[in-house]
């Protein structure tokens, strides 16, 4: 069966360090995986300005 090299190569990259997964999930949580405040994201989605189509041209 034919493996592309990239294929081998993340095969390759996960034999050698297993804990590389692991590692990736932590960054993830520590970086992104934050618990939403819904208030918060209700008074955002209210108070945003609509920007107008084309944002270069001179108001009239």
């Amino acid at each position: 069966m034919y493996e592309s090299d990239i294929t081998r190569f993340l095969k390759d990259l996960r034999a050698e360090r297993p804990h590389l997964e692991q590692a990736q999930r932590d960054g993830r949580a520590r970086l992104w995986d934050k618990p939403q405040d819904l208030d918060t994201s209700q008074r955002n989605r209210e108070s945003r300005v609509a920007q107008r189509p084309y944002v270069y041209s001179q108001k009239p």
